[in-house]
């Protein structure tokens, strides 16, 4: 079963979209990351819909970022085990992997669209609880090796 995990914008004003995001469409802050240039929201379903990164005002390509959608995480399934068998299948069909990264509370595989849109593969760990623990918000992103 494929979800739609999450959503990830780089934004111009960081507090003038949480501001939006929070009174208008009704989400909650979880907590912020990247020096507080960035902020996770969540209705509540899970440990982010949305993630803010605040850029500035870049109008075009700055080290490849522009305002608006940087990329879409789709939730896989439950297990690693399962997003082992997508790895496995996607370098089976021949689609190139831009990154695999564990995010602590997830573990992901990242790739483009054939339009050049990045994409996020990912599952949960199971084992974390990610209501009661935020220390995931101050990890860093570890590399993630699935060809075991």
């Amino acid at each position: 079963m494929t979800n739609l995990g999450h959503v990830v914008f780089y934004v111009r004003d960081l507090e003038q979209s949480l501001r939006f995001y929070t009174e208008a469409v009704g989400l909650s802050l979880s907590g912020k990351i990247f020096h507080d240039r960035a902020a996770l929201l969540s209705g509540g379903s899970t440990h982010h819909e949305l993630l803010l990164i605040q850029i500035g005002d870049a109008d075009g390509p700055l080290h490849g970022k522009r305002i608006g959608l940087y990329h879409v995480g789709w939730k896989i399934g439950e297990s690693l085990d399962e997003l082992k068998a997508l790895y496995s299948k996607l370098s089976q069909l021949g689609y190139a992997i831009d990154g695999l990264s564990n995010h602590t509370i997830s573990r992901s595989i990242y790739l483009r669209d054939p339009d050049g849109n990045e994409v996020e593969l990912y599952v949960d760990d199971p084992g974390y609880d990610w209501k009661n623990d935020h220390s995931w918000m101050e990890a860093p992103v570890k590399p993630l090796c699935l060809d075991d």
